[in-house]
């Protein structure tokens, strides 16, 4: 995790991709994943050195896989979760709902009791 103990924004996404995505995780999937559920482009470099700092950190591991011949791909790393990732997971997703906890928005937009 960060200096503070709390994954980065990105890590946290990259994390969860990587746990959506369980056996089939590498950066190419992983970058679509996000791309997918946030509806925000991902560049490929920013994903594998989010990879870099997670597995420093313990929270996944990755290994190479041969490419596949067939589409002249070069080898893939594959990525998985470790415990300490799905625990930095739980840790952050408590901490959202902490800070999230009694946040009534449409009051601070003004839109309380409007029709």
């Amino acid at each position: 995790m960060g200096r503070d103990g709390i994954l980065g924004g990105f890590e946290e996404q990259v994390l969860v991709a990587i746990g959506h995505l369980g056996t089939d995780a590498y950066g190419m999937t992983i970058r679509r994943e996000i791309a997918q559920r946030t509806g925000q482009a991902v560049s490929i470099g920013a994903v594998y050195s989010s990879i870099d700092r997670l597995e420093a950190k313990g929270l996944v591991t990755s290994r190479f896989a041969p490419g596949d011949p067939d589409r002249r791909g070069g080898p893939r790393r594959f990525v998985e979760l470790r415990p300490a990732g799905a625990d930095a997971l739980r840790v952050v997703s408590e901490l959202r709902a902490r800070m999230w906890e009694g946040l009534d928005l449409d009051q601070l937009a003004g839109r309380r009791g409007r029709a």
